[in-house]
């Protein structure tokens, strides 16, 4: 199987929205159809559908299916209803930018259309939204191309969570240099951190690299430094949810530590990421809300519980990484290097 044939994240097909099940992985794939706002809603809340990019695709279609039963509103009425279901989705998920970026552009759209009818404004939404789609597609393949030239022959690869093909809509961010240099016959091995709580590492990117064709080794997170002192690994490339205007980048918990070991160690520490989930009017990680999620993910293992009943938790979903523990940010437009506030402005401002 390649990377295209892998199953599709999100599906709108005449009308219907679907997204495939993540929590399910690998055990079973299953396409679950989206009929209303508050399924789309408990979906991304739940991870079903999750990965920045991924997330505001599904908003924005989730965006266009809740308003489907409001062609007959007027101008006002169409727009109110709009921009209420569009921060409802918005709460949904707060650190991935990508959902509130996809959800504002769908609003814009439907603004500079003036005093049209609901039908219109429904047809123009649903346009936008599947223009986001596939623009994605092309983002997540120009990412690909830019960052395939750090692979070389022999190389040890390390990611950690899934920023692949199940995070986008095809090939992913982080995993797209890896098929990339994969189809253009580089021969390397991927790491992949199983990521807890919920591994996301395991479950998902060991999945979909294994299913494409690659080289790709399970490890557990606290194997990292090992690996990286052993000499096993060359590079690092991971995704992320937000890039502040300083370079600061959030992604999933454990990221910051896979940063720290990687400067320890010299190795180069990538991050791979569309120009949406550049967020300029956040200066700084500090700045950056970050998602706090159930005790429940960390007091259990699968439907076993591993923690005395009681016990206090925390479980922030993400950290944020500094700027000045990051090698170079890959998007779809080249490789940024430090400093990274020159060049995202200039780039980005």
């Amino acid at each position: 199987m390649s990377a295209e044939e892998l199953p599709r994240t999100v599906t709108y097909d005449g009308g219907r929205l679907f997204f495939l099940d993540q929590t399910l992985l690998p055990i079973e794939v299953k396409q679950e159809e989206q009929t209303g706002i508050e399924q789309v809603y408990d979906s991304i809340k739940r991870l079903k559908v999750r990965g920045a990019p991924a997330i505001g695709i599904a908003g924005a279609y989730g965006l266009v299916v809740s308003m489907r039963d409001k062609k007959g509103y007027s101008f006002e009425d169409f727009m109110g209803k709009l921009r209420d279901n569009a921060e409802y989705l918005n709460s949904s998920r707060p650190t991935a930018v990508n959902l509130s970026w996809a959800l504002k552009r769908l609003v814009r759209c439907a603004e500079s259309a003036g005093e049209s009818s609901g039908e219109d404004l429904f047809r123009l939404i649903e346009r936008e939204a599947v223009y986001i789609h596939e623009e994605d597609k092309s983002i997540c393949r120009s990412i690909g191309e830019h960052g395939a030239g750090l692979i070389r022959n022999g190389m040890g690869v390390l990611t950690h969570c899934n920023a692949g093909a199940l995070a986008t809509s095809e090939f992913g961010t982080a995993t797209s240099p890896m098929y990339t240099a994969h189809s253009n016959g580089i021969s390397f091995r991927v790491f992949a951190d199983e990521t807890r709580p919920l591994l996301q590492g395991a479950r998902l990117t060991s999945w979909e690299l294994q299913q494409a064709g690659l080289d790709v080794t399970l490890i557990t997170d606290n194997m990292a430094a090992f690996m990286m002192n052993s000499g096993e690994i060359d590079l690092v490339i991971v995704g992320t949810d937000r890039v502040a205007a300083n370079g600061d980048v959030a992604n999933k918990i454990g990221t910051l530590g896979v940063a720290v070991l990687a400067k320890h160690f010299g190795i180069p520490f990538y991050v791979a990421c569309p120009s949406s989930t550049i967020d300029m009017e956040t200066p700084d990680g500090e700045s950056i809300v970050i998602e706090e999620r159930g005790d429940e993910e960390v007091t259990s293992f699968g439907e076993r519980r591993t923690a005395p009943e009681g016990v206090k938790v925390r479980n922030p979903a993400f950290d944020v990484t500094p700027a000045e523990l990051i090698t170079g940010i890959i998007t779809e437009k080249g490789i940024l290097k430090p400093p990274f506030s020159e060049g995202l402005n200039r780039m980005f401002g």
